[in-house]
């Protein structure tokens, strides 16, 4: 049996996340189980190294499976990109050795986030000019209404460094149950960031991140947290506060789905393997 490493880029816009829908809504997931069955025969369910959300984008998601036939890495790349919809492309094909497991073998993410500045400031005290968002940029981007104070954006980024519980940054979930002890069980919410940072590039702000684990909509909660910093809702160093509340009315708006995109994937080195091929997206 062949084990498969895929890294591959989507645009999100038209899916309903990665995961598999049971009322067949189209899904990355979907998608590739679909190619495979059709390349092959064989019945699979890739798994990713997370689940995106609906809307959401990848420059490099990476999935595994395996498969009972032996194919050529490069014929099954060009063969995938063929069958696969324009909007996913799969970059690089490799076998692995069976230990290898796209999410549990994963030891850390990076995600980036983009935001158009519609208003922008050219001189303190001065009314924003106001730009238009390109309709072949809008899918990628979250076209954010208020001027913006990048400095103070950039400080809160910093708030959320180190180790921390979470919880204020992550979605309810209704599918966590309720212990006994009267606490919902669910996910680590204490995670680890060791990098967090805005940068401006190409008329927009991008904010990055990279950390040990994510939580549900973590990265979209830190955005809109930190762009109501920015807009002056609430200030840099009410940050550590809104981590201490442990609560997720305490922290900012969700952002849109359409800015964030899953960047890298970070893994372990591993022995090389026969049979590795980076394609062209």
């Amino acid at each position: 049996m062949a084990h498969w490493k895929l890294t591959i880029s989507y645009d999100g816009s038209s899916f309903h996340g990665w995961q598999i829908q049971p009322n067949g809504l189209p899904t990355v997931q979907a998608a590739f189980s679909e190619a495979i069955h059709h390349l092959t025969g064989e019945s699979v369910q890739p798994q990713g190294s997370g689940r995106t959300d609906a809307g959401v984008h990848a420059l490099a998601q990476v999935i595994s499976f395996p498969l009972n036939g032996a194919l050529p890495p490069t014929n099954f790349l060009r063969a995938l990109n063929r069958v696969l919809p324009q909007s996913i492309r799969v970059l690089q094909a490799e076998l692995v050795p069976e230990s290898f497991h796209a999410r549990h073998s994963a030891r850390g993410k990076t995600y980036e986030y983009r935001v158009f500045e519609r208003r922008v400031r050219q001189q303190p005290g001065q009314p924003a000019a106001e730009l238009v968002c390109s309709p072949f940029l809008a899918p990628f981007v979250w076209d954010c209404r208020w001027p913006l104070d990048f400095e103070l954006m950039q400080q809160a980024s910093r708030q959320v460094l180190g180790t921390h519980d979470f919880t204020s940054f992550a979605a309810s979930d209704p599918d966590k149950s309720l212990r006994e002890d009267g606490q919902r069980s669910g996910p680590n919410p204490v995670k680890t960031i060791d990098r967090s940072e805005w940068t401006r590039e190409d008329g927009l702000l991008i904010y990055r991140v990279h950390g040990t684990g994510f939580l549900h909509h973590m990265v979209r909660n830190l955005v809109g947290t930190f762009v109501d910093v920015g807009r002056g809702a609430i200030l840099p160093d009410e940050i550590p506060t809104i981590l201490a509340a442990r609560n997720r009315t305490a922290a900012g708006p969700t952002a849109p789905a359409r800015g964030l995109f899953l960047k890298q994937v970070d893994y372990e080195a591993q022995a090389p393997q026969a049979g590795k091929l980076e394609g062209e997206s």
